[in-house]
């Protein structure tokens, strides 16, 4: 084929020669194509050929496209377009207003003013929760406190019972709000980890465009333009070869000027890095803070439910004061996932018009439109230079490899020089190839749908499980502040019952315990008990046979009526601690014989 180039006035024979185009893989949702799979090659011949694609639906799908004869073999993949979960719309729904009670646009604008105070408003709602139901509590503490009840058996039977139920629907309560909260976590945490995976591969193809372009370049200004000089020395002498010379290098120098054309990705890379390590950052805070509150949490709900069981006053009362600041954490957490998961949602409704705000000034918006949309009705942008960028270096090649077969025999020191040149250009063209891969839509635009699909999917899901836990929890410390009181008030009755027993009831348990642990004290009205009466006995110093007059039959009987111990063998049972027993009318009769028997014989010295 035969051009003409009217810069030079020179006509120019290209050789047929068959160029290779780049084929992106398209590889599924959870898996990223590795950079192997890029060297991947279609030949445009005169021949259709078929490409097998696997689409994200994971469907296998063999299309045959007809032969193109540009630069360029297009394959028309089936879009993915990018569709937001219904609850994004439900919650982009919620009323945006600012602080001043004024409806704002429900854009996601994160620098605008009424835009932040409209979330910040969405807490504060949250806030106004945590007040109604202090204000409650409150309420139905002062009415416990206030209101006295009659502590009947009766009427305490039914309140223990209250007690019981309040605490078991409370641990039930606390334990489902704890699941949820551990499966919200994590949905948050798998959609931000997506994100953030996501934008580190874009990161890494733009850090790849932007090293391709730089190292041509590079090559292109300072190997290429040594190699001609030494050529031009060598050359000096045939001006058609010299002619050639300044024809590559007006050939390199093109090269250069499309390279220059392309966007600088630079500015793009580090906001991209920025961003996604400030996102990782801040979500493992975030899960590390969500767990340690989901810890304590279960655990203020185990120690108080072991202080209802063990009845230990302290416990209640300290996981009393725990349980309230629990309750101001799950109301705060609420407000925090509402605001999130409401201006997420806002983003993720129309996210490419915010992409589109953010990178004016920076990337052209026709390159911003086909990344994000990558339809192959939309006319590539990086088509035009590139397919430059192939030409020119093929008609570097060309002019090469004529010099190579014409010149070397006539000047032979320049066969280094020349092969250099060859390898310069066979790497620029191995370079070409891999920007074509790195610049076509396909790759980025899958990047961006899985970023998409983590934090609009994944990550408002777990955000909203997150608000349901704190509900849940809000609930369940709620229900749990109500029934440490009365457990409280119970366990205070029944220690003032106790205390309130007559420590001087011959018939109380505690009484026993201090005339066993007190043996010498002694009794002013237990007359007939057994130390006054050997007391007695000694002091009038009566006739020692005077103890008993009865007969040993009548000793034996009495001894094994009173339990068959000796020393209680005159003593009344007023005397012995111990409740009165069943009498028998045989054994009453014995009992008052024996007591008109010992007031004959003391007489009235020991009356009251």
């Amino acid at each position: 084929m035969l051009i003409y180039n009217k810069e030079i006035n020179r006509m120019f024979i290209f050789l047929p020669i068959e160029v290779r185009a780049p084929v992106l893989p398209r590889a599924p949702y959870y898996q990223r194509a590795p950079a192997a799979d890029y060297a991947v090659w279609i030949s445009c011949g005169t021949d259709s050929w078929c490409g097998s694609v696997r689409r994200q639906t994971r469907e296998w799908s063999d299309r045959c496209f007809p032969p193109e004869t540009k630069t360029y073999c297009p394959m028309s993949l089936a879009r993915v377009d990018y569709i937001p979960p219904w609850w994004t719309y439900w919650l982009h729904n919620f009323p945006h207003i600012n602080l001043r009670f004024q409806p704002v646009d429900k854009s996601f604008q994160p620098e605008d003013d009424n835009y932040q105070q409209s979330l910040i408003f969405l807490g504060c709602v949250a806030a106004a929760g945590l007040g109604l139901n202090l204000l409650c509590l409150a309420v139905y503490l002062s009415c416990l406190c206030c209101c006295r009840k009659d502590e009947e058996e009766e009427t305490k039977k039914p309140n223990s019972c209250c007690v019981t139920w309040s605490a078991v629907a409370a641990g039930l309560i606390t334990c489902v709000a704890v699941g949820v909260g551990f499966y919200g976590n994590s949905e948050t945490n798998d959609g931000v980890y997506q994100l953030t995976y996501s934008v580190y591969n874009a990161n890494h193809s733009l850090g790849g465009v932007d090293s391709l372009v730089t190292g041509t370049m590079g090559s292109m200004k300072s190997g290429l333009h040594l190699h001609l000089a030494r050529l031009d020395e060598i050359f000096a002498t045939r001006g058609d070869y010299v002619q050639t010379l300044q024809f590559m290098q007006q050939m390199a120098d093109n090269v250069i000027k499309q390279l220059l054309g392309l966007p600088d990705w630079e500015n793009a890379k580090l906001d991209l890095a920025s961003i996604a390590d400030q996102t990782a950052n801040i979500e493992y805070y975030r899960w590390l803070t969500y767990l340690l509150l989901l810890i304590v949490d279960l655990i203020i709900c185990l120690l108080a439910c072991l202080g209802l069981a063990k009845q230990s006053r302290w416990l209640l009362t300290t996981m009393m004061v725990f349980g309230v600041l629990a309750l101001i954490l799950s109301w705060t957490s609420l407000g925090a996932d509402l605001a999130t998961a409401v201006g997420t949602s806002d983003f993720c409704v129309s996210p490419d018009k915010f992409i589109m705000s953010q990178t004016k000034g920076i990337i052209s918006a026709d390159i911003v439109h086909y990344y994000l949309y990558c339809n192959q009705t939309l006319s590539n942008p990086f088509q035009q230079p590139l397919t430059i960028f192939q030409r020119s270096l093929t008609t570097m090649q060309i002019q090469i490899q004529g010099l190579l077969q014409i010149a070397v025999p006539l000047f032979p020191t320049a066969e280094r020089d020349l092969l250099g040149i060859q390898r310069l250009l066979n790497s620029s063209e191995a370079s070409l190839h891999q920007l074509t891969a790195l610049l076509d839509c396909r790759g980025l635009n899958k990047d961006y749908l899985d970023a998409m699909v983590g934090v609009c999917y994944d990550g408002v899901e777990g955000l909203l499980y997150l608000c349901l836990f704190s509900i849940l929890a809000a609930c369940a410390f709620t229900v749990m502040l109500c029934a440490i009181p009365r457990a409280w008030r119970q366990i205070a009755c029944r220690e003032r019952d106790y205390d309130d027993i007559d420590e001087e009831d011959p018939f109380n348990p505690r009484a026993r315990r201090m005339g066993s642990q007190n043996p010498n004290h002694t009794n002013l009205h237990s007359f007939c008990s057994y130390s006054s009466s050997m007391g007695s006995q000694n002091s009038l110093h009566p006739p020692a046979p005077a103890v008993s007059t009865a007969p040993m039959s009548e000793y034996m009987n009495q001894a094994a009526l009173f339990g068959g111990n000796p020393r209680y063998e005159n003593v009344p049972l007023i005397g012995r601690g111990s409740p009165p027993p069943s009498y028998s009318p045989t054994m009453r009769a014995t009992y008052l014989s024996m007591t008109e028997q010992q007031s004959r014989h003391f007489g009235n010295d020991f009356q009251a």
